[in-house]
Order: C-alpha cells, then sequence, then structure tokens
C-alpha cells in the first residue's frame, strides 16, 4: 500500500505555541511592559485561533500603543516565523519516514507567506516532499481539496491511501477521514471531543506518530482507513505509560 504521510504544521511539526510566547516576550520587551503582559497576549491568542485583527485591535487598546493595528500585525508576520522551532524528535522523524521509502508532505491553514517562511525557518523544508496551504490554494481544512493538493505535492494520490497526523480533531483527524486517510491525533494533553468520530491513534507527539507509522508499515497493516467500532489505539513510547485522554 502507499506510504504516505500528510502532517499538520503548527504544533504538529512546529512548536508555534514556543514561538509565540518567544514572540510575545519580545514585544513586551521592546515595548517596555511588564514580562507579566506575556501571560495575557498568550491566552488572548488562544492558541492561534483569535483573529489577527481582534488579536492586534485587543492588544493595541490594552497597551495604548499608537501603532495601527496593521502595523503591528505586519511586524509580527514578519518576525514570528523566525522564532518558532520544529518540535522535539520531528525532523528526525521525518528522516526516518523518508528513509524506509514515505513521501511525506504538510498540509496547514494560514496565510501563504507566513507559513512559506515557518517551513523554510524552521528547517522542515528540508524533510518534506510538498506542501499545501490554505491561504495560497484558496481552500481550508477540513475541506478534502486541499490534501488532494497536498498529496499531487507529493507525486501521490489520496486514492491510494496514507496517513493524516495532526493536532486538530476537526482540521486534521476529520480532515482526513473525510479524504479517506488513516488518522493519528497529537493530543497536547487534551482530551478528544465526544461528539466527534475517532481517530485511529492518539499520541503525544510527531515522534510517537512516526513510530506508529512505521509499525504499521511493518507488520502490514492496511493504509485505508479502518472499520468497525474498535476505537482508536493509544500508543506510548518510551518507559512511563501516559493515560488515555479518550474516556
Amino acid at each position: 500500500m502507499q506510504r504516505l504521510a500528510l502532517f499538520d504544521l503548527d504544533n504538529t511539526i512546529v512548536d508555534r505555541a514556543a514561538g509565540f510566547r518567544l514572540w510575545a516576550q519580545e514585544f513586551c520587551a521592546r515595548h517596555e511592559l511588564s514580562p507579566r503582559e506575556v501571560d495575557w497576549m498568550v491566552e488572548a491568542d488562544g492558541d492561534g485561533l483569535t483573529p489577527k485583527e481582534t488579536f492586534f485591535a485587543r492588544v493595541r487598546e490594552r497597551f495604548m500603543l499608537a501603532d495601527s493595528v496593521t502595523t503591528l500585525w505586519a511586524a509580527y508576520r514578519e518576525r514570528h516565523p523566525a522564532l518558532i522551532p520544529a518540535c522535539n524528535g520531528a525532523l528526525i522523524g521525518l528522516a526516518r519516514l523518508r528513509q524506509a521509502g514515505w513521501k511525506v508532505g504538510l498540509i496547514t491553514n494560514g496565510f501563504a507567506a507566513t507559513q512559506t517562511s515557518t517551513i523554510i525557518l524552521s528547517g522542515v523544508v528540508q524533510y518534506v516532499d510538498g506542501w499545501a496551504i490554505s491561504g495560497a490554494e484558496g481552500v481550508r481544512k477540513p475541506e478534502r481539496r486541499l490534501f488532494e493538493i497536498a498529496a499531487e505535492r507529493c507525486g501521490a494520490t489520496l486514492a491510494g491511501g496514507g496517513w493524516m497526523i495532526g493536532d486538530s480533531a476537526a482540521a486534521d483527524v476529520g480532515g482526513g477521514k473525510t479524504a479517506g486517510l488513516r488518522t493519528v491525533w497529537i493530543d497536547r494533553g487534551r482530551s478528544w471531543p465526544h461528539d466527534m468520530s475517532e481517530p485511529d491513534h492518539v499520541v503525544a507527539d510527531a515522534a510517537e506518530a512516526v513510530a506508529v507509522l512505521l509499525a504499521a508499515a511493518a507488520e502490514g497493516v492496511s493504509q485505508q482507513p479502518s472499520r468497525g467500532n474498535t476505537g482508536p489505539i493509544r500508543t506510548v513510547t518510551g518507559s512511563s505509560p501516559r493515560h488515555s485522554h479518550l474516556t
């Protein structure tokens, strides 16, 4: 079966959360704000889900800044991607997959310039075969078309099956299932939404996800979506078992 692995970018392959906190620390220092304001900014950002127009309007009002929302946002877009590191073990994992004959792609929602900069500056560009960014393609996860584009960029098609790995229940797992892919959810310590169809596997990070894929390939597990109601498999590496967050 086709060895195709599509990964989400933010908080899956790169640590956007860590990068944002670094940016907030720099911002506070530059504007001579209390370091305690960093936590407020992280909360206001909503893990990247707060629209940036809203976020920077709140920042400007809270700190009584002279710069416009447009100016603040432009400076953020230029600086933030340079501060985002790859997640621990993620690049080694991607290299292992490619060495094992896998096609590896990225599929991410976001602005084209920002996400492209993140892919390049984090070093991820050297470990993937292609990517699809919603801002460049005019379509967003969980819509199937973005998955199709990502697969095509890797020289594959969704018809051959494969895997989708990410931290969003709706965009990554839900979208991956719609695209006909097996799914791995990176839980980041969260509980799975009980009103959604469960992923095939639940892991802590991209490194564990890679272990799942390599094990599945070695065991000859079908790359097609699983059937039945057996539920997801909590996959754990290392010596300290982690409790499932699905119950």
